[in-house]
């Protein structure tokens, strides 16, 4: 009877002993079962892998997006009415100019690369204003009757409600302490040629060589302007330009100081529409 109660007991115990190494055992395993359990052990590595190549991604789209967002164009390019075709008016305004200096040194000596309409923002009570003075240069250049070098001397002339030139790039043009700018550039779609000995001579064999200069792109003024202006560039806004103007400067220039009726209106907001319709009207009626 002992025997008999002894010889299941080991049996008992190597039965629980080796069922946990079953799963051990790959050869016990069909080809299917092995290639479940690869793909179930493997899947996850991957979609973890191009989980995280994925990310970086994602975050020069989103560094992109915030760069893209925070940094305004220069240029505002504008198409004015009753112009002839391919005229088109590029403004930029800056503020806080730290080379005023620089820039007003480049209009005096006569320096071609600069030739833009250096408007003091100080004075510029509107962009109607500002476009005014545009379409009012342009216009006497198409006619004739420009009375200064260029189109951009023009339009500061035009902006002056005197006919002394000098005082009006004085008033309204840079200067080498102007803080806020605001910049116009005229392009045109025509070429400009540059001819070269046209002087006949007749003891020698003489060539007349024309060259055309290709005309400038909104995108070479934008370039040309984040090169050499150091400034912030502001957009080209009402709301901008009115925390620029001097409005004690502007109504000394344009005569507006006591004007009853002005000074009686209470909303600033108002007054200053005001003021800015009296400027644009002096603008217009100089020389008449």
């Amino acid at each position: 009877m002992d025997t008999d109660i002894s010889q299941p007991i080991p049996s008992h115990t190597n039965s629980h002993t080796e069922t946990p190494q079953l799963p051990n055992s790959e050869t016990d395993r069909t080809p299917s079962a092995k290639r479940q359990k690869t793909a179930h052990q493997t899947h996850p590595t991957i979609s973890e892998t191009e989980a995280e190549d994925s990310l970086p991604s994602a975050k020069t789209a989103t560094n992109l997006t915030m760069s893209t967002s925070t940094s305004p164009p220069i240029l505002e390019s504008l198409q004015l009415e009753h112009l002839p075709a391919g005229y088109s008016v590029q403004v930029a305004v800056f503020k806080d100019v730290e080379n005023a200096a620089f820039l007003h040194q480049q209009l005096l000596a006569r320096n071609a690369d600069f030739e833009y309409a250096l408007i003091d923002a100080g004075v510029v009570t509107s962009r109607l204003q500002v476009l005014s003075a545009a379409f009012k240069a342009i216009t006497a250049q198409l006619a004739g009757a420009a009375k200064t070098p260029n189109v951009h001397s023009e339009m500061v002339y035009a902006l002056s409600p005197t006919n002394n030139i000098s005082e009006a790039y004085r008033r309204h043009g840079i200067s080498p302490t102007t803080r806020h700018l605001v910049i116009v550039k005229v392009l045109t779609a025509q070429p400009s040629s540059a001819h070269i000995n046209q002087t006949p001579n007749p003891d020698a064999e003489t060539t007349t060589t024309t060259t055309d200069k290709t005309p400038l792109t909104a995108q070479d003024v934008e370039s040309h302007l984040a090169t050499h202006v150091q400034g912030t560039p502001a957009p080209f806004t009402d709301e901008t330009l009115s925390a620029f103007t001097d409005w004690g400067r502007v109504r000394k220039y344009y005569k507006l100081n006591g004007v009853p009726w002005v000074d009686g209106i209470k909303d600033q907001d108002v007054k200053n529409r005001e003021l800015d319709m009296l400027v644009r009207g002096g603008m217009a009626l100089r020389g008449v």
